[in-house]
């Protein structure tokens, strides 16, 4: 069995490297990556999602990609400072699955393993799984 202090390094590996991941894809939609965007701006970002979310009614299509920003923000930020991060890491699992599954039903089994998703999604539910995380606020605040 691994020492607890071996996993740390990964542990924390793990949530920055979601909480990044994430935080790009928000980048993008708001076309801060310039010529290298995927989506560049939100109306590409948006028809992207209506695209994704097709099956959806074209009003829960369209707030689908509020929604999504607004937790690809708040679970990545949560991760970073360590604050409510069993919380946040299941938050970002069940989003990742649900974007995984829905480009799947959109767009076929390709497109989420090209972008990795799934990989995202399972890292993000191990994660969830640790029981206790290192350089967290959770730690600093468990005692008060």
């Amino acid at each position: 069995m691994a020492d607890k202090k071996d996993i740390q390094f990964p542990q924390l590996f793990l949530r920055l490297a979601l909480a990044v991941t994430m935080l790009s894809a928000v980048a993008d939609r708001f076309g801060f990556w310039g010529k290298n965007s995927a989506w560049g701006n939100w109306e590409n970002f948006e028809k992207y999602t209506k695209q994704i979310t097709s099956f959806l009614p074209d009003i829960l299509s369209s707030l689908s990609a509020y929604f999504a920003t607004f937790f690809e923000i708040l679970f990545p930020l949560m991760l970073i400072f360590g604050f409510k991060t069993k919380m946040a890491a299941y938050g970002a699992g069940f989003l990742l699955l649900i974007f995984a599954l829905s480009m799947t039903l959109s767009l076929g089994i390709k497109a989420p393993l090209d972008y990795s998703v799934w990989i995202g999604s399972a890292g993000a539910f191990l994660l969830a799984s640790q029981e206790k995380y290192s350089l967290t606020i959770d730690n600093l605040t468990k005692n008060l």
